[in-house]
C-alpha cells in the first residue's frame, strides 16, 4: 500500500468515525439547539473549516465539488450539522478582507470557524480608522461555535453593505433559535453594543479578494446558495432510505408489506429520479463554473445564473423527496423521535432561506430570456 493509499483510508476512517458520531449526537443537537464546540472541533479535524483557506495561510484548495460533497455526506447524517458545517465555504468571501488582516485571522492556523449574523444591515458611526458598531442581528447560524464573528453594517455613505469581523467576546449571543426544524444550527440572534471594528476588519461580501487564487473567483453570493441547498440533498437521501428500510416490514394492520405495493414502489422510483436528476445537474454546473476558472475563463453571469438555478432546484427536489418518503411511511412517522419526523422539519426550513426562494426562479429566467435579473442576483 503506498503512502497516499494509507493517507486516504486514514481520511476515510476519520470521516466515517465524525459521521458516526453526528448521527449518534444529533438529539443532542437538537435539544441544545446548536452544534457544540468540541463537535466543531471534530468538523476542523476533518478540514472542513480549511478546504477553501488560501494556500499561501495553510488551506487544503479543494474544489467547489468536493467540498460541497463533503457537507452533502454530513447533511445525510444529520442536517443541522451539515449546515453548520457549511459556513467552511465562509472563506470564500473572507478574502475580500486586506491580505494584512488574513494573515492575522490565520496566525494560528487555517482552521478558523466563522459565522455571522449579516442582516438585517445596520447603521454603523464611522470614525477616524473604522466603525462604532451597535446593532441586533438575526441568523448566525453556528455562532455557538465560531472563531469570528460577522455583522452587517451599512456605512450611510451609499456604499455597499459592510460585514465587520469580531471576537467572539465582543458579541452577545442572544439564544432564541426557537424554531421547528434546524434546530441545531443555533441561528441565534447576535448583539454588539458601541464595539470599534476597524477599517482592516471589514469587507463587502462578494467583494474583490485580495488572494489571487482560483477559489477566490468563484462566485460567492451563488455559492453561499449552494451551500446551504446541497444540505437539502444529503437530507432527502437519508429520508429516501429510510422509507426504503421501512418497506421490507410487516405492517401492524395485517396489510401487504410497502414493498408490495405498487403505489409505494411507483413514489419512490420517481423520488429517486428526480433527486438524483436534480443533483447531477447541481454538480454538473459547479463542475463547469470551476473548470471555467481552471481555464482562466473566468465564470460568466450565465454560469453564475445556472449556479443559481440548480442552488433552488436541489432544494426543492430535496424536500419533495423528503415529503414523498413522509407521506409513504404512513402513521409510524408522526411520533416524536421518528427520523422522518427531523427529515421533513429540516427540509421544509431550508426551502425558507432567502437565497432559495421562489423568487431565483425569476431571476435566473431573466438571465435566460435576456432581462435584467433583480439586483444582487449574479
Amino acid at each position: 500500500m503506498t503512502v497516499e493509499m494509507k493517507k486516504e483510508n486514514l481520511n476515510q476512517n476519520l470521516f466515517d468515525r465524525v459521521l458516526s458520531e453526528i448521527r449518534a449526537r444529533r438529539d443532542e443537537f437538537e435539544a441544545k439547539r446548536h452544534v457544540p464546540r468540541d463537535m466543531i472541533v471534530q468538523l476542523k479535524e476533518l478540514g472542513i473549516y480549511r478546504a477553501h483557506v488560501p494556500s499561501c495561510f495553510g488551506g487544503d484548495g479543494l474544489s467547489p465539488s468536493e467540498f460541497l460533497k463533503m457537507i452533502e455526506a454530513i447533511s445525510e447524517a444529520d442536517g443541522s450539522a451539515g449546515w453548520v458545517a457549511s459556513f467552511g465555504s465562509a472563506q470564500v468571501y473572507l478574502a475580500a478582507l486586506p491580505s494584512e488582516t488574513l494573515a492575522k485571522v490565520y496566525a494560528n492556523g487555517p482552521d478558523v470557524a466563522f459565522a455571522g449574523g449579516l442582516f438585517p444591515v445596520q447603521p454603523a458611526k464611522k470614525v477616524d480608522g473604522g466603525y462604532i458598531v451597535n446593532g441586533l442581528w438575526k441568523f448566525a447560524s453556528g455562532c455557538m461555535g465560531a472563531d469570528l464573528l460577522g455583522v452587517g453594517i451599512g456605512t450611510g455613505e451609499g456604499g455597499k453593505p459592510l460585514t465587520a469581523v469580531l471576537k467572539p467576546e465582543d458579541v452577545e449571543i442572544i439564544e432564541n433559535w426557537e424554531v421547528i426544524g434546524m434546530r441545531g444550527t443555533g441561528s441565534h440572534d447576535l448583539k454588539v453594543t458601541n464595539v470599534f471594528v476597524p477599517d482592516e476588519w471589514t469587507f463587502v461580501r462578494g467583494g474583490a479578494p485580495s488572494i489571487v487564487e482560483p477559489i477566490c473567483q468563484y462566485p460567492s453570493i451563488a455559492y453561499a446558495a449552494q451551500v446551504l441547498a446541497v444540505v437539502n440533498l444529503g437530507v432527502a437521501r437519508a429520508a429516501l432510505d429510510e422509507v426504503s428500510k421501512m418497506a421490507g416490514r410487516s405492517s401492524i394492520t395485517g396489510a401487504p408489506k410497502m414493498a408490495d405495493r405498487a403505489y409505494v414502489r411507483i413514489s419512490i422510483a420517481k423520488a429517486e429520479a428526480t433527486l438524483r436528476s436534480a443533483r447531477a445537474f447541481f454538480y454538473e454546473t459547479t463542475d463547469a463554473a470551476w473548470e471555467s476558472i481552471m481555464k482562466g475563463d473566468g465564470v460568466s453571469a450565465d454560469q453564475t445564473s445556472m449556479l443559481r438555478l440548480a442552488a433552488v432546484q436541489a432544494t426543492r427536489a430535496g424536500a419533495e423527496a423528503v415529503q414523498a418518503a413522509y407521506l409513504l411511511a404512513g402513521t409510524s412517522a408522526i411520533y416524536d423521535g421518528h427520523p422522518l419526523q427531523r427529515h421533513l422539519r429540516d427540509a421544509m426550513v431550508v426551502t425558507q432561506h432567502a437565497f432559495l426562494n421562489e423568487s431565483i426562479y425569476d431571476g435566473a429566467g431573466s438571465v435566460m430570456l435576456g432581462v435584467q435579473p433583480m439586483p444582487g442576483f449574479i
